[in-house]
């Protein structure tokens, strides 16, 4: 018996190398998700994570830290937000 493929659709999905269950601690979205800035999610709306081991989306954290109120410290914990290194992909 001889098969013939005639049309291939790829189907792929990504996510962060995260826990599941968490979401952004400042728009509340899922980390796979997008920020409130953004319309896909992806390497344009990557993920931060402080020395303090909280994590956001890359936009959110950034205003954060742009407001006269926030002092440069973290939303969660109220140490100085300093960030890791990146925050990379799983396959």
């Amino acid at each position: 018996m001889k098969v013939t493929i005639k049309q291939w659709n790829a189907v792929a999905a990504w996510r962060w190398d995260m826990p599941e269950d968490d979401m952004c601690g400042i728009c509340r979205n899922p980390y796979d998700s997008t920020c409130t800035a953004c319309k896909f999610p992806g390497d344009e709306c990557p993920l931060l994570m402080g020395e303090c081991n909280h994590s956001f989306h890359m936009h959110c954290i950034v205003k954060w830290i742009r407001q006269e109120s926030s002092q440069d410290k973290c939303p969660m914990c109220r140490q100085v937000f300093k960030a890791k290194d990146a925050v990379g992909h799983a396959g």
